[in-house]
C-alpha cells in the first residue's frame, strides 16, 4: 500500500514538472545531502551588470592555508571559463598579481570592471591511492573543501560594487581524484549568471 501511495505521488508530481526540472531538483537535493559536489555563495549585493560589460579577471598572490597547493592562477582561469560564455568582453591576467597592478592592467585594456579573486582556504583530502601513499593518515580521508573570495571593482572609480564568498565541498560520489580547484567551475559560472540576473 505504501509503495502504491509513493508511486501515485511521483506520477502526480511528474505531471507538474518536466524532465529537466526533475533532473535539476534531484541534482540539487543530492548535492545538498553531500552525495555530489556542493557550493554556497554569499554576496554582499545583488547588483546586475550590462551584458556588454568589459570585465578583467585577476587573482591575488595569496597562497591558501591548508594542505592543498592549487595552481597559482587557477581561480582566475576558472572564472574566465565561466564568464566568457556570458560576457563577450572578458580578459584575464596571465598570472597572479597584486590589486593595484590588476587595476592598472584592467584600466590599460579599457575594462569597465575588475573581478579580483583569491583562494582563501583549501583542504585537499586523500581521494586516491597516490595521496594515500603520500600521507597515510586515516583522519585525512574524505571530501575536499575550499573557499574563494571575489571582489568586483569598477575600474574608473575604484568603487567596490560587489563582494562574494564561495564555499565549495566535494561529494561522496565524486571525491575520487578530485582536488579543491576541481570544485570551482560551476559556482563561478553561476556567479557570472547571477551578475546578469539569470536564474540558475
Amino acid at each position: 500500500m505504501r509503495s502504491l501511495v509513493l508511486l501515485l505521488a511521483f506520477v502526480t508530481l511528474g505531471g507538474c514538472m518536466n524532465v529537466s526540472d526533475m533532473g535539476e531538483a534531484t541534482r540539487y537535493h543530492m548535492s545538498d545531502a553531500g552525495l555530489l559536489d556542493h557550493s554556497n555563495t554569499q554576496r554582499s549585493m545583488s547588483l546586475r551588470l550590462q551584458p556588454d560589460s568589459f570585465i578583467f579577471i585577476a587573482q591575488g598572490v595569496f597562497v591558501p592555508p591548508g594542505r592543498a597547493y592549487p595552481r597559482p592562477n587557477v581561480v582566475a582561469e576558472e572564472a574566465f571559463k565561466g564568464f566568457v560564455e556570458y560576457f563577450p568582453l572578458v580578459r584575464r591576467a596571465q598570472g597572479p598579481i597584486g590589486l593595484e597592478d590588476a587595476l592598472g592592467e584592467a584600466r590599460s585594456v579599457g575594462a569597465h570592471y575588475l573581478l579580483y579573486t583569491r583562494f582563501a582556504k583549501a583542504d585537499n583530502r586523500i581521494g586516491n591511492g597516490d595521496e594515500w601513499y603520500d600521507e597515510q593518515a586515516v583522519d585525512r580521508l574524505g571530501i575536499d573543501t575550499g573557499t574563494i573570495q571575489l571582489m568586483l571593482i569598477e575600474t574608473s572609480t575604484r568603487y567596490l560594487i560587489d563582494t562574494a564568498r564561495i564555499h565549495t565541498r566535494g561529494g561522496l560520489l565524486t571525491f575520487h581524484d578530485n582536488k579543491p580547484e576541481d570544485l570551482l567551475a560551476q559556482p563561478l559560472e553561476d556567479y557570472a549568471r547571477a551578475l546578469l540576473g539569470l536564474s540558475n
